[in-house]
């Protein structure tokens, strides 16, 4: 994968987080803040927990941080998948939100 392929597929996974957030808060009538700055995307829950999604570039890696752990993955053409067998980002971005925010909360690619 080049450069410019990472940061596009990259760039498509925040933006569609960002608009995700933007739908529950919307349409839900959930709390999620969530802010970017350039490559990452930090969201805050009312009870003070935090996830984090931020790109590692040189690594053509997208990470989150979550209280249940850090997770690393990589693009494979179809899907982000973590780099030690894990599964994919959408499902455990979807177990961590839900964990952390008290609710049920699904995010799809």
């Amino acid at each position: 994968m080049t450069d410019n392929e990472f940061m596009t597929q990259a760039e498509t996974l925040l933006q569609r987080l960002e608009a995700l957030c933007d739908q529950f808060n919307d349409e839900g009538g959930f709390d999620i803040d969530n802010q970017r700055v350039g490559g990452m995307v930090t969201m805050s829950f009312p009870n003070k927990s935090q996830l984090i999604v931020n790109l590692q570039k040189p690594l053509h890696e997208v990470w989150l941080a979550a209280q249940s752990g850090g997770y690393h993955y990589r693009f494979d053409g179809t899907h982000w998948q973590d780099t030690k067998g894990q599964g994919e980002f959408w499902s455990q971005l979807s177990r961590d939100a839900s964990r952390q925010y008290g609710e049920d909360l699904q995010f799809k690619a």
